[in-house]
C-alpha cells in the first residue's frame, strides 16, 4: 500500500469547492511538481495540517487553490496524505485529478483510502462500518446509529467478550497442560458460570438487532382495509402532498403507492394498498394480492375503516396491527378501534403518529446502541451458538473439547471488529464506499 493513489472526494458536479485527495509515499513530493505556494514557500517545507494557499498547475490550465498536507502516522491514512482544495467546477477537479495521474499516481478503488485507515489499525472494521453508515444517513436516528458505531462503541463491547473468552482459554490450556494436578470442581463452576454469562450478554446484544434493523432500513407500514375506506387520502394527508389518487370509485388503487415520511428521527415507508375485498376482476384481484403481501411482509399495519368493520385484515393482529377509524369529520366514530383520524381536518394524525412510533419501538429509546448491521447479527449469533453449546457441554466432556466451540466465537466476534476477518469480508466491506473515501 506504498503507491501513490487519488481521487475527487467531493460530490460531482458544480459547487463552491472541489477535493482531490492523495495517499501513500511520495505524496507530497508529487504535490511538490503541480502546486507553486504563494510567498516562495516550498512544498517539501510544508507544516503538517496547515493549508498553503497558491497556484495548481494542470495540463492546458491553471487554478488558485489550496494544498494541505497531513504527515505520517497521524494521517487520517497513517501514511501521506495531501489534499488539493479547488474551485468546485466539474472539468476543474477532473483536470485536477488527470494531473496527479499523469504525474504518478492511480485511480483510488472504493473506500481504499478507509481501507488503508483500518490496515494502518486507524480504526476497526465496524468503525468503518459506523462510517459509511453516517455518510448515507437518511434521518436522525440513522446518524445517532452510525456515529456509535463510528465511535467504536461496538468495538469496545465486543472486545470485552473476546477477552474474557481469551481468559478462558488461557485457563483451560494451563488445565490440560498438568493434567496431573486435576481440575478442581469449584474451578470447573466458575468456566461454566463464565460461559453462562456470556451467553446472557451476547444474547442482550443479538436482541437489540430487530429494533436495530428498523432504525436502519425504515420501517414499513402498510395502509390497508377495504375499497373508499379512505386509504389514499390517508396516506396523501400523512405525506403532506398528493401522492395517491383519491376517488370515489371503489378500485382506484390497483397497485401499491408508496411514500416515507419522517417520525422522531426514524424513516417509516408507507405503502397504500389496493382496496381489499372478495369480489374483484382480474386486475384488480392482482392488486388485492399485492395488498396482501404488503400487509404480510409490514412492521406496522394501519386498518382503516369507516365504521366498525376490520374484517379486511382478518387473521392480523397483535401489536402491529393499528386498527383505524377513518373519516371521522363527517362520522362520528365508534365500535372497537384505536384512533379516529380526519384525512381532510388532519384531526387523530399525530395521535396516529405517536401510535405508529410505538407500536414499532414500544418504549425503547432511539439514543441507545443497537446492532444495524446483518453481518454484525449473524456473528454474534455464530458465537452465541458456540458459547451456549460450550457452556451446555461443561462437565460432560473433556475441557480441551470445549475450546474448539470458544475458539469459534473467538473467531465469530474478531470478525465484527476484523481482527479475524479474511480478505473477502474485508472488501466488501469497503466496497460499500465511494471512490474518494
Amino acid at each position: 500500500m506504498e503507491d501513490i493513489i487519488s481521487a475527487i472526494s467531493t460530490p460531482p458536479g458544480t459547487g463552491g469547492v472541489a477535493i482531490i485527495r492523495l495517499s501513500g509515499k511520495g505524496s507530497l513530493g508529487l504535490a511538490s511538481r503541480m502546486f507553486h505556494p504563494a510567498g516562495g514557500i516550498e512544498v517539501d517545507g510544508f507544516e503538517p495540517n496547515r493549508m498553503y494557499a497558491g497556484r495548481i498547475e494542470c495540463d492546458g490550465f491553471f487554478d488558485f487553490g489550496y494544498c494541505v498536507y497531513f504527515a505520517p502516522p497521524r494521517s487520517f491514512t497513517g501514511g501521506e496524505v495531501v489534499e488539493f482544495h479547488c474551485h468546485g467546477g466539474a472539468e476543474i477537479a477532473r483536470g485536477v485529478l488527470k494531473k496527479t495521474f499523469s504525474l504518478g499516481a492511480r485511480a483510488a478503488e472504493r473506500g481504499e483510502f478507509t481501507k488503508r485507515a483500518f490496515v494502518a489499525g486507524k480504526l476497526s472494521l465496524c468503525s468503518a462500518e459506523g462510517m459509511i453508515d453516517m455518510i448515507n444517513a437518511e434521518c436522525s436516528a440513522q446518524l445517532r446509529a452510525g456515529n456509535l458505531l463510528y465511535g467504536e462503541k461496538l468495538k469496545g463491547d465486543v472486545e470485552k467478550v473476546r477477552a474474557s473468552l481469551t481468559d478462558l482459554l488461557a485457563s483451560i490450556a494451563a488445565d490440560t497442560d498438568y493434567p496431573e494436578e486435576g481440575i478442581e470442581e469449584d474451578e470447573l463452576a466458575d468456566i461454566g458460570k463464565t460461559l453462562d454469562d456470556i451467553c446472557v450478554l451476547l444474547k442482550s446484544f443479538v436482541g437489540t438487532y430487530s429494533v436495530g434493523k428498523l432504525i436502519k432500513s425504515g420501517v414499513s407500514v402498510a395502509i390497508c382495509g377495504k375499497p373508499n375506506a379512505g386509504k389514499s387520502s390517508l396516506l396523501n394527508a400523512l405525506l403532506g402532498y398528493d401522492k395517491a389518487i383519491v376517488s370515489p370509485i371503489a378500485g382506484t388503487t390497483r397497485d401499491t403507492v408508496e411514500g416515507r415520511i419522517e417520525i422522531d428521527g426514524v424513516v417509516y415507508n408507507l405503502y397504500d394498498t389496493a382496496g381489499i375485498r372478495e369480489e374483484a376482476e382480474s386486475l384488480e384481484q392482482m392488486g388485492i394480492e399485492r395488498a396482501k403481501n404488503a400487509l404480510a411482509s409490514s412492521d406496522v399495519a394501519l386498518c382503516l375503516s369507516d365504521e366498525d368493520d376490520f374484517s379486511a385484515v382478518d387473521g392480523v393482529g397483535g401489536e402491529r396491527l393499528i386498527k383505524v377509524f377513518s373519516k371521522c369529520d363527517i362520522k362520528e366514530p365508534y365500535g372497537d378501534y384505536d384512533v379516529a383520524v380526519s384525512s381532510v381536518t388532519g384531526e387523530g394524525l399525530e395521535e396516529l403518529k405517536g401510535l405508529m412510533r410505538a407500536r414499532s419501538f414500544g418504549g425503547r429509546s432511539l439514543d441507545s446502541a443497537y446492532i444495524t448491521e446483518e453481518r454484525h447479527y449473524e456473528c454474534l449469533c455464530r458465537a452465541l451458538e458456540k458459547c451456549s453449546e460450550a457452556a451446555q457441554n461443561c462437565g460432560k466432556f473433556p475441557l480441551d473439547l470445549l475450546t474448539l466451540d470458544i475458539r469459534e466465537a473467538w473467531r465469530a466476534l474478531g470478525e465484527i471488529t476484523g481482527d479475524t476477518a479474511d480478505e473477502e469480508i474485508i472488501n466488501r466491506v469497503f466496497a460499500k464506499f465511494c471512490v474518494g473515501k
